[in-house]
């Protein structure tokens, strides 16, 4: 009998023990194949990059649009997200003539991510000539409409199905592995994209995001190749669903339940009110170049991944979901204070190391409530706890970004009339007040989400005493 040489034993054992996604992966659903599910994360991340990143700048700072329509126009997508539950619910109990629940969510999302990418260069093509300013402005907000509501219903009914063919022990590593992919997708976006436009032409935009559009479809059926298995049981089975509305006061029933998706709501608007201001500032306040200011997104995706591969690490082991997702939110209050302070001091290094802050926060506080969302969910309900998570996550985001650009816009115009004195008139003063805004919200986030740390919440609970005993505000890290 033949022995493996002892260098492929360490080679194996070092995989096992230091890759953070490695045990993600199990008999009946291999690494291949997560990874090649992921792939529609990849393209989500892709128009995140474009919508969020890319386009307001080159709005507000080339196309000199205010930035407060901006705004509104980045926070329309959301206008789908509270319905995220009901797509998930409706995911949970779809029956297709071929027997798929969540295959034909991901095709109609992705192909309204298709749609709304595809016309966009128009849009913004008329958005530049005055003459035909109103018909590019709806047109932009129209293809915004269909982008973001292609990336909620895709990602919806894609991490449900990761959901369904994971193993329960699994699924905490699957969900992160997955949102690792969200932001390689959104790195490699940013990266790429702000190189393609270091010399900035409406031309090469226009080709930049045909190319996004092409890629989308590409990525999403390699995605749904023999992902999910048809049930033909479930065309002829006489099933009958609970209503969403019971559905949903069963899942809100639950205990702490509330208090955690009001904690998702207020984080989730406290890190994304400067989503649409990040990469202006870094124009306007520094006097960053579009490719420059591209780069910021892709800091603050490095800094995501590195939580998201912390969380891998962490959650297998019993490490309680909430009290990661206090630390994200730690994290966040000294990355907007480097971030706030980067522009008086006029350091770029420093912005960037505040987004990459700002990545490692929200990393750690997405990963931490949306496991712990998961835990909510009762038999055959993924698409519904994983909506719920993603329609107050969402929502409150979008919200969230439309007063950052509504604050931003008036306390500049205060500012620079000297009603503050002269000493703050200054286009900076907009900016430093969001970022202020942000770091109250996120210690009000702590005050939401510390009694329900340790707390019995339907998720397994850390083994250590502190867990047991159940962990206060007072314990997060200060």
């Amino acid at each position: 009998m033949s022995r493996r040489p002892s260098s492929v034993n360490f080679w194996q054992s070092v995989g096992a023990r230091f890759l953070p996604f490695a045990d993600a992966a199990s008999n009946t659903l291999p690494l291949a194949r997560i990874l090649r599910l992921a792939l529609f994360q990849v393209s989500v991340g892709i128009a995140a990059v474009l919508l969020n990143g890319t386009l307001n700048r080159v709005m507000i700072v080339e196309l000199e649009t205010p930035a407060w329509v901006v705004a509104l126009m980045i926070a329309i997508p959301l206008l789908i997200a509270p319905f995220r539950a009901l797509i998930g619910y409706r995911s949970d109990t779809h029956i297709s003539v071929l027997g798929w629940r969540r295959v034909p969510y991901i095709w109609f999302g992705t192909m309204a991510q298709f749609g709304g990418l595809a016309i966009m260069p128009f849009a913004l093509v008329l958005l530049t000539r005055p003459d035909t300013f109103p018909v590019g402005l709806g047109a932009c907000c129209l293809s915004f409409l269909l982008t973001g509501a292609g990336m909620h219903v895709t990602q919806t009914a894609g991490l449900a199905l990761a959901t369904d063919i994971a193993a329960e022990d699994k699924r905490p590593s699957v969900v992160a592995l997955l949102y690792v992919m969200l932001l390689a997708g959104m790195m490699l976006a940013a990266f790429t994209i702000g190189n393609l436009l270091a010399d900035f032409s409406t031309t090469r935009l226009v080709q930049v995001i045909q190319g996004a559009a092409a890629l989308t479809i590409i990525l999403n059926i390699a995605a749904l190749w023999k992902q999910e298995a048809r049930h033909t049981a479930l065309i002829t089975a006489d099933i009958v669903n609970p209503g969403f509305f019971t559905m949903w006061a069963s899942f809100t029933g639950q205990p702490n339940a509330k208090r955690l998706l009001l904690a998702i709501g207020v984080g989730a608007m406290a890190f994304a009110m400067q989503d649409a201001l990040l990469e202006p500032y870094g124009g306007e306040i520094l006097g960053l170049s579009v490719g420059s200011t591209t780069s910021l997104t892709g800091a603050w995706a490095l800094g995501a991944l590195i939580a998201f591969a912390f969380c891998a690490k962490r959650l297998p082991g019993g490490s309680d979901p909430l009290r990661l997702a206090g630390f994200g939110v730690v994290a966040g209050v000294v990355a907007f204070l480097i971030t706030l302070f980067a522009g008086p001091l006029a350091m770029p290094p420093m912005l960037f190391a505040g987004a990459a802050a700002i990545g490692f926060g929200t990393g750690l506080f997405s990963v931490g409530t949306m496991i712990a969302a998961m835990s909510l969910a009762q038999d055959g309900s993924a698409g519904m706890a994983l909506g719920a998570w993603g329609a107050v996550q969402a929502s409150a985001a979008g919200l969230g970004i439309a007063l950052g650009g509504l604050i931003r816009d008036g306390m500049t115009q205060i500012a620079m009339s000297s009603a503050m004195g002269t000493t703050l008139a200054d286009r900076g003063t907009g900016y430093s007040a969001v970022y202020t805004l942000e770091v109250v919200l996120l210690l009000i986030t702590l005050l939401v989400l510390g009694p329900i740390v340790g707390q019995a919440i339907g998720f397994n609970q850390s083994k250590s005493s502190a867990a047991r005993r159940g962990l206060e505000l007072q314990e997060f890290p200060t």
